[in-house]
């Protein structure tokens, strides 16, 4: 017999493939008739010895078949070994009568089940083979599954730390948002959105769209907002931060075709106006006493990406004393309404019926977002991303 064992085929090539260890050629061969009369179609490769056995392992052998008193290894030894080995494949310990104690222990120490050589018949042998391979599949899923839900736990944490914290101190505002992914069991999306107030007393507020859907623009959406929270704490507003902003999505984009559109806005120290600059973001909605409507389109330039050295004019609008901005991507306002896209003035519709029954905050968000769904027949399929800053009743 050579070091790899010695393989006997008592069935047909592709059937179940078996490694006995066991050094006592009398019980080994009665191992191998008790097989052959109860499950003829088993391949079963022999080793003598442990070392014979770790060489012959290999990844389409299903079950081992160990003896716990080998010449090379005794008791618990022989299991940990074939264990540490194999760690996938399906361990049945053979014992003696007086040892029975032992397999009861190897089953503990990770064996999935073992037999007394004494109390051995063909059916026995097989139930107890085919129940090992299959307790070790089911542990081996339970295992995988438990890793997975690791993962996912984890990535969901990493995902929600990625998320903002608006930073914004002025209790006269008060501030609502709603983030969700097209992704399936994901919590970011290519869509991002920020809240910075400086120390000038000056709120500055963004919402962008990565163009795509997976995780590489999730990746890139969040590389942006951070960019762009950077650059409000150092002190950069309007064309110059945009400048950057286009700069760092050219380097850090992975096709020259992925696009950017964004929206900003700085609200003035006494909340009386605000200057926005737009890079083909959809405008946004201004809620004032008894109105509803779009901030006008009479400034905007192209998204982020798409032309070298474009600027983006400014567009400075009154907010008045009571007021509500509401910022939000495509996502919203893509879905349908029965006679095609809701799109900008189907949303200003349902906003000024929700605005004028008395709707406020967190209230108005959700009730847009479920009443855009509703029109859609389904959950929009779309990244999405909505801000509502309000001051005031506005």
């Amino acid at each position: 017999m050579n070091s790899r064992g010695a393989e006997r085929l008592l069935g047909v090539a592709g059937s179940p493939h078996l490694l006995l260890v066991e050094d006592d050629p009398g019980d080994a061969f009665l191992f191998e008739e008790l097989l052959a009369e109860a499950q003829p179609g088993v391949r079963i490769t022999v080793a003598t010895t442990l070392a014979e056995a770790v060489a012959a392992l290999r990844s389409d052998i299903q079950c081992v078949i160990v003896d716990l008193s080998l010449p090379d290894a005794q008791g618990l030894d022989a299991l940990h070994q074939v264990r540490a080995h194999a760690p996938a494949t399906a361990v049945l310990v053979l014992t003696g009568l007086a040892d029975a104690h032992v397999g009861v222990a190897a089953v503990a120490a990770g064996a999935q089940d073992y037999l007394v050589k004494q109390d051995m018949d063909s059916a026995l042998l097989t139930r107890a083979i085919s129940y090992a391979i299959e307790r070790k599949r089911a542990d081996e899923s339970e295992r995988q599954l438990v890793e997975a839900r690791a993962l996912s736990r984890e990535n969901a944490r990493l995902e929600r730390g990625l998320l903002p914290v608006p930073i914004l101190h002025d209790a006269t505002l008060r501030h609502h948002t709603r983030y969700r992914p097209g992704r399936d069991r994901a919590l970011l999306g290519g869509d991002f959105h920020d809240t910075v107030q400086t120390a000038d007393g000056a709120v500055h507020v963004v919402i962008g769209d990565v163009s795509g859907h997976g995780a590489d623009e999730a990746s890139l959406g969040v590389r942006l907002r951070m960019a762009w929270r950077t650059l409000v704490l150092a002190g950069h507003a309007g064309p110059r931060l945009l400048d950057t902003l286009d700069a760092v999505l050219e380097h850090e984009r992975w096709a020259e075709e992925i696009f950017t559109t964004v929206c900003t806005l700085t609200i003035a120290p006494d909340r009386r106006s605000a200057r926005m600059y737009r890079a083909g973001h959809p405008r946004p909605l201004l809620f004032g006493p008894g109105r509803v409507a779009a901030v006008p389109d009479d400034a905007c330039g192209p998204a982020l990406g798409l032309i070298p050295g474009v600027e983006w004019p400014a567009f400075d609008f009154e907010l008045g004393d009571s007021w509500t901005l509401l910022l939000y991507t495509d996502g919203l306002i893509e879905g349908h309404d029965g006679d095609g896209y809701l799109d900008l003035s189907g949303l200003v519709e349902l906003a000024a019926l929700a605005h004028g029954g008395g709707q406020r905050g967190d209230v108005l968000v959700d009730g847009l977002i479920a009443e855009a769904e509703r029109l859609n027949g389904d959950v929009l399929s779309d990244d999405l991303a909505v801000l509502l800053l309000s001051r005031g009743d506005g």
